[in-house]
C-alpha cells in the first residue's frame, strides 16, 4: 500500500513538471530563447571545474518527454510490481534513473554530463539485475560493461580538452578543425550507449530487467543517451566521422530487423525495433538533419513506450510468459491493450497520422533528396520493409490468429491502473506526431520524382507481404536454414562475438599469468619471497654465531680483514 501511494505521489509530481518544462520548451521555440547558468565548482591549474545548465527549447522539451513517461511508468508499476519483493529500493533506483538522464540533457557541459552519463550506466546495471538470478548477472554484467567503454571515451575526451581550458560545446563553435580527437571518441561513445554496431550485443540482454524498466530505459533514457549527445554536439563534431556514422547505423538497422524476424521473445523483438529505429536516429545525424533526428526522439519515445508498457500487459496477462507462438485471439481476450498495442505497432511502422508516420516518413524523403550512397539508401529501405515484416508478424501472432492453448486461461486486462497508464500514452501517440510537427518542423516542400515519392509505400507494402509470408510458412528445417536462422537471429553472432571473447581470453591469460608470476617467480623474487630468504639467512647466521665453534667465526673474520689489507 505504500509503494502504491509512493508511486502515484512521484507520479503526480513528475507529470506536473512534465507539463511545465514542455510549456516553457514552446516559449523558447517561440522566442529562439536560451537560459545558460554556470556554477565554478573549482580551480585546477588554469582549468574551472564548473557545473553548467543549459536551459533551451531542445532540453526543456526532451526533459518533458522523459518526466512524462517516466510519470506513466511510475503509475504502471504501482500495479505491475505489487508483488514482488524489494520495492522501495526499485522506486528509489528508478527515481536515480531519472534523477541521471535530467543532468545529462540539462549539461552541456562534459563533466557534469559524465555525471548523468555514469549515473545512467550503473543505475541501469542495478535495474539490470533487480530479479537477482544468473541471467539477470549476466545481463547486467554485459550491459555496465558495454556502457563502461563509452564512459572511458568521454573521460579521454575531457583528459584531451584539458588543452583548451573548457569542457563546454558552446566553447567549441569558434575552433574549425582542432576538436578531431574529441569528435570521434564523443560518436564512440554515443555508439556504446546507443548500442550501435559492434556493441550490440547488450541491448537485447537489458530485457532481463522488469517491463517497466524496459519501457523508461528503451522509449526515453539510457539507450537515447547517445543519440541526444551526438544531437547536442552535432553542430560542432567534424563531418569526416558521417562516412562510419552512416555504415553502422545502416548495418545496425539491417542486423536488426532481421533479427526481429526470427525472434519469438515478445520483449526481445520489441527491443530489436528500439535498436532499429536508434539506427534510423544515427542515419538521420549523418546525413545532417539534426533537427528532424530530434523530432524522431521525441515520436519514438512516445509509442516506444507504449508498446514496452502494452507488451508488459500481456506478459502479465499470461502470468510472465514471453514466447509469440503461444499467444493469440487477445483481440477478444485483451480488448483495450490489444487496441493500444496495434496502435504502438502501427505508429512504429509509420502508419500515416500516427506518431512515427511524421517523423519516418520525413526521414525517408529528406534522404533520397540528400547525396548518398546508393548501397546506403537500398539498406535503408530494405530496413524499412524489415519494420513492417517483424511488426504485422507480431500483430499476427499475438492478435490476429485464434486461441493456441486448449487449456482454458484466464486472461483481463489487470485493475484498470495499468490500463490507465496506456492510455495517455496511446492518445500521445496518436495525435501527439502531428502537433510537435506543427511546432518544431519547417519544411514546407519535398520535390521528388514519383517513383521515388511511391518508393516508401513500396518497401512498405513489401515489408507487409514478407512478414505474412514469414508468419504463415515454415521453412525446411535443414542445415543452411538451421544455420541462417540461427546467425540472423543471434544478431550475426555479435553476442558471442562480444562476450565470450572478451571474457574467455583475459581470464585464459590471467590465469597464466597468475600462475607463473603470482605463485611462480613473484612468489620467490617478491617481497615476501625475499623476506622468507632473509630470514633463513638470519637463522643460519643466528645458529652459526650461538650454537656453533667461536674459534671458526674469529678465524674467518680474521681471514676477511686480511684480505681486505692485502688488497
Amino acid at each position: 500500500m505504500i509503494f502504491v501511494s509512493l508511486s502515484n505521489l512521484i507520479f503526480i509530481f513528475l507529470i506536473i513538471f512534465s507539463a511545465i518544462f514542455f510549456i516553457l520548451g514552446l516559449l523558447m521555440v517561440n522566442v529562439s530563447y536560451g537560459l545558460y547558468i554556470s556554477f565554478n565548482i573549482f580551480s585546477w591549474g588554469s582549468s574551472d571545474i564548473l557545473l553548467v545548465f543549459l536551459f533551451d527549447w531542445i532540453s526543456f522539451i526532451f526533459l518533458s518527454f522523459v518526466l512524462f513517461i517516466s510519470g506513466s511508468v511510475f503509475y504502471y508499476s504501482s500495479e505491475y510490481m505489487s508483488g514482488e519483493l524489494n520495492l522501495a529500493r526499485f522506486v528509489m533506483l528508478m527515481v536515480g534513473f531519472v534523477g541521471s538522464m535530467a543532468l545529462l540533457i540539462l549539461s552541456p557541459n562534459l563533466i557534469s554530463m559524465l555525471l548523468g552519463w555514469d549515473g545512467l550506466g550503473l543505475v541501469s546495471y542495478c535495474l539490470v539485475i533487480f530479479y537477482q538470478n544468473f541471467k539477470s548477472l549476466n545481463a547486467g554484467t554485459l550491459t555496465v560493461l558495454s556502457n563502461r567503454v563509452g564512459d572511458v571515451f568521454i573521460l579521454l575526451g575531457i583528459v584531451y580538452m584539458i588543452n583548451y581550458g573548457d569542457w563546454s560545446f558552446l566553447g567549441w563553435l569558434g575552433m574549425d578543425n582542432s576538436l578531431f580527437l574529441v569528435s570521434f571518441l564523443i560518436v564512440l561513445a554515443s555508439l556504446t550507449k546507443s548500442a550501435q554496431i559492434p556493441f550490440s550485443a547488450w541491448l537485447p540482454a537489458a530485457m532481463a530487467a522488469p517491463t517497466p524498466v524496459s519501457s523508461l530505459v528503451h522509449s526515453s533514457t539510457l539507450v537515447t543517451a547517445g543519440v541526444y549527445l551526438l544531437i547536442r554536439f552535432g553542430w560542432v563534431y567534424d563531418f569526416w566521422l558521417n562516412e562510419m556514422l552512416m555504415i553502422m547505423s545502416v548495418l545496425t538497422m539491417f542486423m536488426a530487423g532481421l533479427g526481429a524476424c526470427y525472434e519469438f521473445d515478445l520483449k526481445k523483438i520489441i527491443a530489436l525495433s528500439t535498436l532499429s529505429q536508434l539506427g534510423l536516429m544515427m542515419f538521420t545525424l549523418s546525413v545532417g538533419m539534426i533537427k528532424v533526428a530530434f523530432f524522431h526522439l521525441l515520436m519514438h519515445a512516445l509509442f516506444k513506450a507504449l508498446l514496452f508498457m502494452s507488451a508488459g500487459c500481456i506478459i502479465h496477462g499470461y502470468k510472465g510468459w514471453q514466447d509469440i507462438r503461444l499467444m493469440g485471439g487477445m483481440l477478444v481476450s485483451l480488448p483495450f491493450i490489444s487496441s493500444s498495442f496495434v496502435i504502438s505497432n502501427l505508429a512504429l511502422s509509420g502508419m500515416p497520422f500516427l506518431a512515427g508516420f511524421y517523423s519516418k516518413d520525413l526521414i525517408l524523403e529528406l534522404s533520397l533528396m540528400k547525396e548518398i550512397s546508393f548501397l546506403s539508401l537500398m539498406v535503408l529501405f530494405l530496413a524499412t520493409g524489415l519494420t513492417l515484416a517483424y511488426t504485422f508478424r507480431l500483430i499476427y501472432y499475438t492478435i490476429s490468429r485464434g486461441f493456441i492453448l486448449n487449456e482454458p486461461i484466464n486472461l483481463s486486462d489487470g485493475s484498470g491502473v495499468m490500463i490507465k497508464s496506456c492510455s495517455g500514452l496511446t492518445l500521445f501517440s496518436i495525435f501527439f506526431g502531428a502537433c510537435m510537427f506543427w511546432v518544431l518542423m519547417d519544411i514546407t516542400l519535398i520535390v521528388l520524382p514519383m517513383f521515388l515519392k511511391n518508393l516508401t509505400l513500396f518497401v512498405c507494402i513489401a515489408g507487409l507481404f514478407f512478414g505474412y509470408f514469414m508468419s504463415q510458412f515454415s521453412f525446411k528445417n535443414n542445415r543452411l536454414n538451421s544455420f541462417f536462422s540461427w546467425m540472423l537471429g543471434s544478431m550475426w553472432f555479435l553476442p558471442f562475438l562480444s562476450s565470450e571473447p572478451l571474457i574467455f581470453y583475459p581470464l585464459l591469460k590471467g590465469n597464466e599469468m597468475m600462475k607463473f608470476s603470482d605463485l611462480g617467480w613473484l612468489e620467490l623474487l617478491g617481497g615476501q619471497g625475499v623476506m622468507s630468504m632473509f630470514m633463513k639467512f638470519l637463522d643460519i647466521f643466528k645458529n652459526f654465531i650461538f650454537m656453533g665453534d667461536i674459534k671458526i667465526f674469529i678465524f674467518i673474520v680474521w681471514l676477511m680483514l686480511s684480505a681486505y689489507l692485502l688488497i
